[in-house]
């Protein structure tokens, strides 16, 4: 073995390596939170890893070894938020599985229409935040959705090839992020039932 062969073998582990695995879970989740909280207070460009050092008392450099770039940073933050608030709803009623989907979306939409909002030209550049946007907030919430419907028709609910089931999730989403732009107001969880009562359902044959 040469000398050099040596050196690097005794090369100690890069200080990035070792110091990421002492980040705990809950740590880690502080961050997310912290950056998150500040991309719906301040927009995604006025958010720095600078300030979120700051607020979490942390050094910048802790946050830039672990995850490189704001980007990569903002990325895992909405992966780790990745959750589906209707997943647990089954009533045995499509109707009143809508329903209560719909009153559920509404009581967290001011938050995730400001986030959607705030990250608006950023996630349109950067693909990355694209996918963990989608990932967090979109395919969750359709997924479940789309199970709502499978199950409708599974109950002869509604006729499995019926066209409007295709539009459900356009419907909800689509009244969720476009109230605020055409009445200043968030789609909150009464002006969401009444959408789900007037229009989602009889566009599905449902009362």
């Amino acid at each position: 073995m040469t000398s050099q062969d040596a050196a690097r073998t005794a090369e100690p582990e890069p200080a990035g390596a070792s110091r990421r695995s002492k980040l705990t879970p809950e740590r880690e989740q502080e961050f997310f939170d912290t950056v998150v909280a500040q991309i719906r207070e301040c927009g995604y460009d006025a958010v720095t890893m600078e300030g979120v050092a700051a607020s979490t008392r942390c050094s910048k450099s802790t946050l830039y070894r672990q995850w490189k770039t704001k980007p990569r940073f903002v990325a895992a933050a909405l992966r780790s938020r990745r959750e589906a608030r209707f997943a647990g709803i089954d009533t045995g009623s499509l109707a009143e599985d809508l329903r209560r989907a719909a009153r559920a979306a509404g009581e967290s939409s001011g938050e995730d229409t400001r986030l959607l909002q705030a990250l608006g030209p950023a996630v349109l550049q950067d693909p990355e935040l694209q996918r963990a946007l989608r990932e967090a907030i979109v395919e969750p919430e359709i997924a479940a959705l789309r199970e709502m419907l499978r199950r409708g028709v599974a109950r002869g609910e509604v006729a499995a090839g019926h066209p409007a089931l295709e539009y459900v999730p356009a419907q909800m989403f689509g009244v969720l992020r476009i109230r605020p732009v055409l009445e200043g107001e968030y789609a909150d969880a009464e002006y969401l039932v009444r959408f789900v009562r007037a229009a989602v359902l009889p566009a599905l044959g449902l009362t």
